[in-house]
Order: structure tokens, then C-alpha cells, then sequence
């Protein structure tokens, strides 16, 4: 056929539309996207046409003009677009707190309430027992509290917000200081540094990269009277010195600086800010709510560092808490009421999916026990070496009913946290290696992928590791099924 003669094979789009399959298509998706389908695959039709040459038109094949291949086409198109971009997969890389993968996984209760509470209408801003406005504020503070010993929190949407606005609050126009070694950048590019300026903040760094003493804080620190005096408010190095507002600790969560090293504690400045009546504010990040060293997680937790005598700590909700993605901010009440009254405090605010997770999550940590048990993230650390080796035999012989001919081992591994805490701590676990004959492990990995569940596994010296501590106990037969021939 020529062009001209497959150019005027082209079906009308009300043709097309008169299909039973796209009639009723139509009644569950709408007329309108049914019909915009049907007109982008007949539009495609023709531009390819006419982009084909004289020879090429003789081979083009013609039943792709037709009425139903047309309303075929235009059908699995509207499926395809209807395809959500955020979907479930299965983390077997054995990184707990995977942020590409979306950190940490909720417990069952937080995911029932979420969807309990965003179903329909919700006390979110609203005093039932008084009748009047609320404040969402208020809706996890007591029970933060009652957790941690803090005399106030407020909830924000991340932690980096969390560190604008309690500098933004404490700072603005003002001096922080802060330990060189401490001058941390986190996912993104996001640097202590540039949101202290952001912030309107002053940065006073002090000490080195590897030794900071309670000495080197307190030797920065500077008056009101004393940076206004010109000869002593200037900087040796250039520059105004502006009066101190804070000392600042930020927690080396994503690394670790090791030899020759030396820092100052929480109680060291807690005793330099009283003496200098300055506040103290401590970047915790990570949210470990419950000492977990009998697990190999020797990081500092938030009671223990609130029992300090700091003033402001602030920490991530889906990170060791095991919660949605939030940034939490406890401390003194005079300095969370400030933050609650600042202009950012809108900007950053939680909505009631948020509150509904988190509060869920936090009524699990009234009981240590409750929490190891049902907290996905808590669970998956204190899982011994021997548990993770009983449920890669589990997954094996699931794998081998559904696929005998891979070739499987069971291998000694080292998980980790991730998520940017504890980046020192492995966890000594088990996965299964596979092997699918003589394809290569990124042959396999790219098929796990492609999955109607995808799984994302680790390649590690060329072998293909399904590693058990991230895989939940209720999807190890959904791994196999991915494997199936």
C-alpha cells in the first residue's frame, strides 16, 4: 500500500469510540480520557506514516489501521497512563533504612490509622470536648513528652526543616557555634552551613576537622557589648563577629571520624551555655528512641541526651524511630512556643496523614518490648544472625518449589542501618545467592526489577544476593513468584 492509501485507512475516532471494550471503558474512566487516548494513538498512527518512505510503506501492516486494533491500542493506553508512579516493591538489599527506597517502613497500626483518619474528616484543628478551634500542635506534644522528658516538641515535615526553623527561632541575626568536625552534609546537598545562612543565622565554627575541645565553644563565645565594640568585634580573619545565640552539636550520623580525635559532650556545653546563660541545641538526626546497644547500635538516644540539660534537640521521624517522615523538635517550652509562633512554622507543618503515623508509632515506645516487637525498623536490628540464617532457608525453599532449575546458596552477609545513622554498625545476616544459569547477576537483577512486585536486590562480586533482614516474613513467597520461569 502506498502512503496516501494507508493514510486513508485511518479510522475515525467516533468509530473507534462505538467499540463495546472503550463504551466500557468509558463508564469506568470517563469519556474524556478514553477519547484522548484514542485520539493519541491514531495521531501516532499518522505521524508514522507519513514518516516512512515509499519502500517502507509497502511493508507497513495495515491491521494496525484497523477499528479494533485501533481501540485495542488506545485501551492499553489508558491502562498505562493509569499506572501510579509511588508503588509498594520489596527491599532485599539488607539496608534498613534505605532512603531511596522510602526509609522507614511503618507498623501495622500507624498504616491502619492513616487510613482510618484520612478516610473522612478528622479533629485535626478542631477542640471536640470545647467545641472551638484546635491547634495540630498539640496533637502528639503531650505524648512526645510523657516519651522523652521534654517539656514541649513541635512537628515539622522533615528534619531539615526542623534545623531551619529552631535557627531560624534561636538565631536569626546571631552567632551559632559549632564544631568544625560537626559541619555535616546530609542526602541532597544539604549542608549545615548553607541553612544556617539561610536561616539568618551566623556560623562560628571552632576547633578542627578531627579535635574540638569544650574550651574552643567557649573561647567563641561573645557578648552583645563586646561585638559591638568595634576593635573587639571584628574577626581576625576579616569580617564582623555578631553576638552568640546558641552552642550548637550536630550528631555524625552518616559518617564517622576515627584516630587522633577528640569532641566536647552534651554535659560539657549544658555547663558552658549555664555559665554563659546561652542555649544549647543538639541535631540529633537519627531518632533512636531506645538504647539499643545490646543490638551493636551504640548511638545516643533522645532521653538520655534531653537528661543532659540541653535546651532544643531535634531528630528525624523515619529514620531509627521508625516512623512517617517528619522532624520532631523537643525541649524547653519557652523555646518550642517561640518556634510555634514563627512565620515558618505554617510552611513546614504536618498534615493529619502525618500525625496519624506518628502517633501510632510513638504509642508503641510506652513499652520498649512492644516496640522491638512491632516497629519495623526496631525488629529488623535486633534480629539475630541465627534468625536471619532460618529465614534464608525459608526463602530458598520457597524459591526452589517455584523455580527448581536456579542454582542457590545460602551466604554469610553484613547488613547495614542506612539512611544516614550509624554508617559504622554491620549486622551480621544471611541472603541467598542466585544464580540463573549462565546469565550474568545484572541479567537476573534487571528481571527482579521488572517483576509485577519488583524486588531490588544487592550484586556483590558478581553474585546476585537476596539479603532477609529487609524482606518481611509475609513476602518471601512474593520473591520467589518474581524468580518463577
Amino acid at each position: 500500500m502506498t502512503k496516501k492509501e494507508l493514510l486513508r485507512g485511518l479510522p475515525k475516532i467516533d468509530e473507534v469510540l462505538k467499540q463495546e471494550s472503550l463504551v466500557v471503558l468509558s463508564e469506568e474512566k470517563g469519556d474524556l480520557m478514553v477519547t484522548e487516548a484514542v485520539r493519541s494513538v491514531i495521531a501516532g498512527l499518522r505521524a508514522s506514516i507519513l514518516d516512512l518512505s515509499d519502500k517502507k510503506a509497502e511493508e507497513f501492516d495495515a491491521s494496525a489501521l484497523e477499528i479494533e486494533a485501533v481501540a485495542e491500542a488506545a485501551e492499553a493506553k489508558v491502562l498505562r497512563d493509569e499506572e501510579l508512579n509511588l508503588y509498594p516493591l520489596i527491599n532485599a538489599t539488607g539496608t534498613i533504612l534505605h532512603t531511596n527506597l522510602g526509609r522507614a517502613p511503618l507498623c501495622r497500626d500507624a498504616v491502619e490509622n492513616v487510613a482510618r483518619v484520612s478516610r473522612g474528616y478528622s479533629d485535626l484543628e478542631y477542640n471536640v470536648p470545647k467545641g472551638k478551634r484546635g491547634s495540630r500542635h498539640d496533637l502528639v506534644s503531650e505524648l512526645i513528652a510523657e516519651l522523652t522528658g521534654a517539656e514541649d516538641a513541635m512537628v515539622v515535615n522533615n528534619n531539615a526543616a526542623a534545623t531551619m526553623i529552631v535557627l531560624a527561632s534561636m538565631g536569626a541575626g546571631k552567632e551559632i557555634v559549632v564544631s568544625r568536625g560537626e559541619l555535616v552534609e546530609i542526602g541532597g546537598a544539604f549542608r549545615i552551613p548553607d541553612i544556617m545562612m539561610q536561616s539568618g543565622a551566623y556560623l562560628q565554627e571552632v576547633g578542627t576537622s578531627n579535635k574540638t575541645k569544650a574550651s574552643d565553644y567557649e573561647n567563641a563565645i561573645i557578648t552583645k557589648e563586646q561585638a559591638e565594640d568595634a576593635m573587639y568585634g571584628m574577626d581576625p580573619r576579616g569580617g564582623m563577629r555578631f553576638e552568640t545565640g546558641a552552642l550548637m552539636k550536630v550528631h555524625k550520623s552518616n559518617y564517622d571520624i576515627v584516630g587522633f580525635t577528640e569532641e566536647a559532650s552534651l554535659e560539657e556545653l549544658v555547663e558552658i551555655g549555664k555559665k554563659h546563660d546561652l542555649p544549647v541545641i543538639f541535631d540529633m538526626g537519627n531518632g533512636l528512641m531506645l538504647d539499643m546497644s545490646a543490638y551493636g547500635l551504640n548511638e545516643p538516644n533522645i532521653p538520655a541526651s534531653l537528661a543532659t540539660g540541653i535546651d532544643v534537640m531535634l531528630f528525624s521521624g523515619d529514620k531509627l524511630l521508625g516512623g512517617p517522615q517528619a522532624g520532631i523538635i523537643v525541649g524547653k517550652k519557652k523555646y518550642i512556643k517561640a518556634m510555634k509562633k514563627h512565620p515558618l512554622a505554617r510552611a513546614m507543618r504536618v498534615d493529619k496523614m502525618t500525625f496519624a503515623a506518628l502517633e501510632a508509632t510513638l504509642m508503641k515506645y510506652r513499652d520498649p518490648k512492644v516496640a522491638l516487637r512491632d516497629i519495623p525498623v526496631l525488629n529488623m536490628i535486633a534480629a539475630s544472625g541465627e534468625d536471619m540464617r532460618a529465614k534464608a532457608e525459608r526463602l530458598a525453599d520457597a524459591i526452589k518449589r517455584v523455580n527448581p532449575a536456579l542454582s542457590l546458596e545460602l551466604v554469610p552477609v553484613e547488613d547495614q542501618i542506612g539512611g544516614g545513622s550509624a554508617p559504622m554498625v554491620r549486622l551480621p545476616g544471611w541472603a541467598v545467592s542466585v544464580k540463573d544459569g549462565m546469565k550474568s547477576a545484572d541479567r537476573t537483577e534487571r528481571k527482579l526489577r521488572k517483576a509485577e512486585v519488583p524486588v531490588v536486590a544487592r550484586i556483590n562480586e558478581d553474585r546476585l544476593l537476596l539479603c532477609v533482614r529487609t524482606i518481611a516474613e509475609d513476602k518471601l513467597e512474593t520473591v520467589a513468584e518474581a524468580l518463577r520461569k
